[in-house]
C-alpha cells in the first residue's frame, strides 16, 4: 500500500465536515491555551514562586526544566492515544485528553507556592506538568485525524490545518489573559495571586470544549475500517515494525518546527524582558499575540497551498526560511525597537513556522495507512516535540548564559534543528494525492 493509496477512504457530508472542523478547532484551542499558559508562566513568574532560592538565571532554568517535563510525557501520551485511537476510535480518546488537560491546568492555579509548603510545591508542579504533557501527546493526533479523515482527499491540507490553528487561538487566549492580568494587577499582587487567574479560567473553557467535542461523530474512514474488522490489536508495535522509517521522518520534520515555536513563544519572552527592561515583558507578549492573530489566517492558507503544490515544497520552504532568518531575527530584537521585535515575530512565525505547521497535519497523516495512522503520526509528532521543543528553552537559556548574554549560540542551535527538518522533508515522499486519486473520490 502506497502512502497515497492509504489516504483514500469514505468522506462525510459538507455539513458534517464543517461541524468536525469547528469542534476540532475549539478542542485544540482549549488544549493549547492550557499548554501554552504554562510556557508563558514559566518564562515570567514560576521561577521566583516555586524556586525562590535559586539565582535569577537558576530560577529561570528550573522553571524551563519543569516546562520540558511536559514534553517528556508526550510520547507516552502519543503511544497511549495511538493504541486506543486506532482500536476504539478518535473521538473517545479526544474527550479523555481534554478532561485530563483541564483538570491539570486548573489544579496548577490552586497550587501552594514554595513559601507555603516548601519543596512539595515544585514537586506538585512537576506532576501536574507531566499530566499536561500526557494530554498534549494524546490530543494532536486525534484532532487532526478527525479533520483530515472527514475531508475530501483533495482538500486535506486545508482541513488538517484548521485544528492546527487551535495552537494560535490557544496562544492568543493565553497571551491575552496573561497580558490583561499583568497590566491590571500591580507587581506584588500579580506574584501573590494574579498569576493564578489564567489557570483557573481553564475550567470554564474545558466545559465549552467538551460540549462541542461530544457533538461530532468519529471519522467515516475509521468507522468503515472498524466495521470491516480492519483494526489491529497492537497498532503501536506494528507501526514501528512496518513503518519505522516514516515515524523517523516525522520526528525529523517535527524537530525544527517545534524548536522554532518554543524558542519564540517561551525563551524569547525572557530574552526580550531582560533586553528591554520593564517594558520588555509587554513587548514580548504583544509580539506573540500579533503573530498568533496572523496565524489564524496564515496556517490554513499554507495548508491550502500544500493541496495545490504539494506538502514537501511548502514544508521545505518553512524549514529553509528558518535557517536563513534566525540571525536577522535576533538582530531585529537586539535593536530594542518594539516595531522590529514584532516584525521578527511575524516573519519568523508566520512565514517560517506556519508554512510547516499548515502542511504538517495532512503530511504526517498521509504517511501512514488508516489502521496505523493515529499511532504513527502521534508517536513521531510527540518524540519530535521532546527533542526539538521540550529541551529548547532550557538549552537556549544555558547557551545564553554561557555566552555572556549574547544570542549567537542560541541562533546556531535553532539553525541546526531547522536544517535537520529540511533533511527530513527531502527524504520523505510527497503524499499529496494525485488528480487520478481525487477523481475516484468524486
Amino acid at each position: 500500500m502506497t502512502s497515497v493509496e492509504a489516504t483514500v477512504g469514505p468522506v462525510s457530508s459538507g455539513a458534517e465536515r464543517r461541524r468536525v472542523a469547528v469542534a476540532s478547532l475549539i478542542g485544540t484551542s482549549v488544549e493549547w491555551y492550557d499548554f501554552y499558559l504554562y510556557g508563558t508562566a514559566s518564562a515570567l513568574v514560576l521561577g521566583p514562586l516555586f524556586f525562590p532560592h535559586a539565582s535569577a538565571a537558576g530560577g529561570i532554568l528550573a522553571a524551563f526544566a519543569t516546562y520540558a517535563v511536559g514534553f517528556v510525557a508526550r510520547p507516552v501520551g502519543g503511544a497511549l492515544a495511538g493504541h486506543f485511537g486506532d482500536r476504539v476510535g478518535r473521538k473517545a480518546v479526544l474527550v479523555g485528553s481534554l478532561l485530563l488537560m483541564g483538570v491539570a491546568t486548573t489544579a496548577i492555579g490552586l497550587l501552594p507556592t514554595y513559601a507555603s509548603v516548601g519543596f512539595l510545591a515544585p514537586v506538585l508542579l512537576t506532576v501536574l506538568r507531566l499530566l499536561q504533557g500526557l494530554s498534549a501527546g494524546i490530543e494532536w493526533g486525534g484532532a487532526v485525524l478527525l479533520a483530515v479523515e472527514h475531508a475530501p482527499v483533495g482538500r486535506r491540507g486545508l482541513y488538517g490545518a484548521v485544528p492546527q490553528t487551535g495552537s494560535a487561538v490557544g496562544m492568543i487566549l493565553a497571551s491575552s489573559v496573561f497580558t490583561a492580568v499583568h497590566a491590571t494587577v500591580d507587581g506584588s499582587a500579580f506574584l501573590s495571586w494574579g498569576w493564578r487567574i489564567p489557570f483557573l479560567l481553564s475550567a470554564v473553557l474545558v466545559i465549552v470544549g467538551l460540549i462541542v467535542r461530544l457533538s461530532v461523530a468519529d471519522s467515516p474512514e475509521f468507522i468503515a475500517l472498524r466495521d470491516t474488522g480492519g483494526t489491529v490489536r497492537a497498532p503501536v508495535g506494528l507501526v514501528l515494525r512496518r513503518h519505522g522509517r516514516e515515524v523517523g521522518l516525522t520526528v525529523l520534520m517535527r524537530i525544527g518546527q517545534i524548536a522554532l515555536y518554543t524558542l519564540y513563544t517561551v525563551f524569547l519572552l525572557t530574552y526580550i524582558a531582560h533586553a528591554l527592561g520593564h517594558r520588555g515583558t509587554t513587548v514580548g507578549l504583544v509580539a506573540t499575540l500579533v503573530a498568533s492573530v496572523i496565524s489564524l489566517v496564515a496556517t490554513p492558507l499554507w495548508g491550502a497551498l500544500s493541496d495545490r503544490i504539494g506538502r514537501r515544497r511548502v514544508y521545505l520552504f518553512g524549514a529553509l526560511f528558518t535557517v536563513l532568518f534566525t540571525v536577522p531575527a535576533f538582530l531585529f530584537i537586539d535593536t530594542g525597537a518594539a516595531a522590529l521585535v514584532v516584525a521578527a515575530y511575524i516573519l519568523g512565525l508566520n512565514l517560517g513556522h506556519d508554512s510547516q505547521y499548515g502542511a504538517q497535519a495532512a503530511f504526517f497523516s498521509e504517511l501512514f495507512p488508516t489502521e496505523l495512522r493515529y499511532s504513527g503520526a502521534s508517536i513521531g509528532y510527540a518524540v519530535g516535540a521532546v527533542v526539538g521543543g521540550g529541551l529548547t528553552p532550557l538549552i537556549a537559556a544555558a547557551a545564553l548564559d554561557a555566552c555572556g548574554g549574547r544570542p549567537w549560540l542560541v541562533a546556531a542551535y535553532l539553525m541546526v534543528l531547522a536544517a535537520v527538518s529540511a533533511v527530513g522533508v527531502c527524504l520523505a515522499p510527497e503524499t499529496r494525492p494525485r488528480a487520478r486519486v481525487e477523481a475516484v473520490q468524486g
